[in-house]
Protein backbone atom coordinates (compact mmCIF):
# COMPACT_ATOMS: atom_id res chain seq x y z
CA UNK A 1 0.00 0.00 0.00
CA UNK A 2 1.27 3.40 -0.96
CA UNK A 3 1.11 6.14 2.06
CA UNK A 4 -1.09 9.32 0.64
CA UNK A 5 1.05 11.85 -1.10
CA UNK A 6 0.94 15.31 0.40
CA UNK A 7 2.56 17.31 -2.96
CA UNK A 8 1.29 17.82 -6.13
CA UNK A 9 1.83 19.64 -9.15
CA UNK A 10 0.09 20.23 -13.03
CA UNK A 11 1.64 20.02 -16.01
CA UNK A 12 0.96 20.26 -19.58
CA UNK A 13 3.52 19.89 -22.79
CA UNK A 14 3.35 18.78 -26.54
CA UNK A 15 5.64 16.99 -28.42
CA UNK A 16 6.30 14.66 -31.59
CA UNK A 17 7.29 11.77 -32.24
CA UNK A 18 8.25 8.88 -35.14
CA UNK A 19 5.55 6.76 -33.71
CA UNK A 20 2.87 6.91 -31.19
CA UNK A 21 4.80 5.81 -28.16
CA UNK A 22 7.72 8.10 -28.69
CA UNK A 23 5.26 11.08 -29.42
CA UNK A 24 3.71 10.47 -25.60
CA UNK A 25 7.24 10.00 -24.05
CA UNK A 26 8.59 12.86 -25.86
CA UNK A 27 5.64 14.62 -24.27
CA UNK A 28 6.60 13.53 -21.20
CA UNK A 29 9.99 14.93 -20.96
CA UNK A 30 8.70 18.03 -22.24
CA UNK A 31 6.52 17.89 -19.23
CA UNK A 32 9.29 17.21 -16.82
CA UNK A 33 7.89 13.93 -15.82
CA UNK A 34 9.50 11.81 -18.76
CA UNK A 35 11.70 9.84 -16.08
CA UNK A 36 9.47 8.81 -13.66
CA UNK A 37 6.72 5.95 -13.62
CA UNK A 38 3.36 6.61 -13.71
CA UNK A 39 0.86 5.22 -11.93
CA UNK A 40 -2.42 5.98 -13.36
CA UNK A 41 -4.83 7.02 -10.54
CA UNK A 42 -8.43 8.59 -10.71
CA UNK A 43 -9.67 11.75 -8.95
CA UNK A 44 -8.99 12.57 -5.73
CA UNK A 45 -6.81 14.85 -4.39
CA UNK A 46 -6.21 13.96 -0.93
CA UNK A 47 -6.95 16.09 2.16
CA UNK A 48 -4.25 18.57 2.68
CA UNK A 49 -1.96 18.09 -0.21
CA UNK A 50 0.00 21.29 -1.01
CA UNK A 51 0.36 22.96 -4.69
CA UNK A 52 4.27 22.66 -5.01
CA UNK A 53 4.70 23.97 -8.71
CA UNK A 54 9.20 23.95 -8.13
CA UNK A 55 8.67 19.99 -6.91
CA UNK A 56 11.30 17.60 -8.30
CA UNK A 57 10.73 13.69 -8.60
CA UNK A 58 13.71 11.17 -8.20
CA UNK A 59 14.09 9.56 -11.10
CA UNK A 60 12.86 5.42 -11.08
CA UNK A 61 10.14 6.78 -8.67
CA UNK A 62 6.77 5.35 -8.63
CA UNK A 63 4.66 8.69 -8.80
CA UNK A 64 0.70 8.39 -8.75
CA UNK A 65 -0.79 10.70 -11.07
CA UNK A 66 -4.14 11.81 -13.01
CA UNK A 67 -3.29 12.20 -16.60
CA UNK A 68 -5.10 12.58 -20.30
CA UNK A 69 -3.49 12.46 -23.13
CA UNK A 70 -3.95 12.11 -27.05
CA UNK A 71 -2.18 10.88 -29.86
CA UNK A 72 -2.85 11.99 -33.38
CA UNK A 73 -1.18 11.30 -36.71
CA UNK A 74 -3.05 13.33 -38.88
CA UNK A 75 -1.00 15.95 -39.90
CA UNK A 76 -2.54 19.50 -39.30
CA UNK A 77 -5.38 18.47 -36.49
CA UNK A 78 -5.82 20.38 -33.13
CA UNK A 79 -5.44 18.08 -30.16
CA UNK A 80 -5.47 19.51 -26.93
CA UNK A 81 -4.97 18.04 -23.15
CA UNK A 82 -5.58 19.75 -20.07
CA UNK A 83 -6.33 18.76 -16.19
CA UNK A 84 -7.66 20.93 -13.36
CA UNK A 85 -7.54 20.45 -9.82
CA UNK A 86 -11.01 22.07 -7.76
CA UNK A 87 -9.71 23.04 -3.65
CA UNK A 88 -12.08 23.09 -1.13
CA UNK A 89 -11.91 24.50 2.19
CA UNK A 90 -11.03 22.01 4.26
CA UNK A 91 -11.49 18.42 2.74
CA UNK A 92 -10.18 16.42 0.05
CA UNK A 93 -9.74 18.19 -4.25
CA UNK A 94 -11.05 16.57 -7.22
CA UNK A 95 -8.80 16.13 -9.81
CA UNK A 96 -10.30 15.93 -13.82
CA UNK A 97 -8.45 15.27 -17.08
CA UNK A 98 -9.54 15.83 -20.65
CA UNK A 99 -8.01 15.11 -23.95
CA UNK A 100 -9.53 15.34 -27.55
CA UNK A 101 -9.74 17.35 -31.24
CA UNK A 102 -9.91 21.08 -29.95
CA UNK A 103 -8.13 24.06 -28.96
CA UNK A 104 -6.44 24.90 -25.23
CA UNK A 105 -9.34 27.22 -24.29
CA UNK A 106 -11.80 24.68 -24.84
CA UNK A 107 -9.93 21.97 -23.63
CA UNK A 108 -9.37 24.22 -20.30
CA UNK A 109 -13.30 25.07 -20.47
CA UNK A 110 -14.34 21.41 -20.22
CA UNK A 111 -11.86 20.32 -17.37
CA UNK A 112 -13.46 23.51 -15.34
CA UNK A 113 -17.39 22.68 -15.86
CA UNK A 114 -16.31 19.13 -14.89
CA UNK A 115 -14.54 20.70 -11.56
CA UNK A 116 -17.45 22.48 -11.08
CA UNK A 117 -20.24 19.75 -11.41
CA UNK A 118 -17.81 16.98 -9.57
CA UNK A 119 -18.28 19.52 -6.35
CA UNK A 120 -22.05 20.29 -7.05
CA UNK A 121 -22.26 16.03 -7.29
CA UNK A 122 -20.28 15.81 -3.74
CA UNK A 123 -22.36 18.52 -2.27
CA UNK A 124 -18.60 20.49 -1.49
CA UNK A 125 -18.08 24.14 -1.57
CA UNK A 126 -15.45 24.93 -4.78
CA UNK A 127 -12.97 27.48 -3.44
CA UNK A 128 -10.35 27.18 -6.18
CA UNK A 129 -9.20 26.16 -9.47
CA UNK A 130 -6.34 25.33 -10.81
CA UNK A 131 -6.12 24.16 -14.26
CA UNK A 132 -2.92 23.67 -17.28
CA UNK A 133 -3.77 22.87 -20.47
CA UNK A 134 -1.96 22.77 -24.03
CA UNK A 135 -2.53 22.33 -27.68
CA UNK A 136 -0.37 20.92 -30.29
CA UNK A 137 -0.88 20.94 -34.06
CA UNK A 138 0.34 17.92 -35.40
CA UNK A 139 3.58 17.89 -37.98
CA UNK A 140 3.93 14.20 -38.42
CA UNK A 141 2.79 12.39 -35.02
CA UNK A 142 2.09 14.54 -32.64
CA UNK A 143 0.96 14.33 -28.26
CA UNK A 144 -0.69 16.54 -26.15
CA UNK A 145 -0.37 15.60 -22.55
CA UNK A 146 -1.36 17.21 -19.22
CA UNK A 147 -1.46 15.55 -16.04
CA UNK A 148 -1.45 16.04 -11.61
CA UNK A 149 1.60 14.04 -10.40
CA UNK A 150 0.93 13.16 -6.59
CA UNK A 151 4.50 13.36 -4.41
CA UNK A 152 4.97 12.79 -0.47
Amino acid sequence: MLPTPKKFFLTAAKAEGHNHLTAFDNALLEGGIGNINLIRVSSILPPSAEYDSGLVIPPGSLVPTAYGFIVSETPGDIISAAVGVGLSADSFGVIMEFSGRCNQDEAEKKVADMIKEAFVSRNMDLVDMKIKAVDHKVERIGCALAAVPLWY
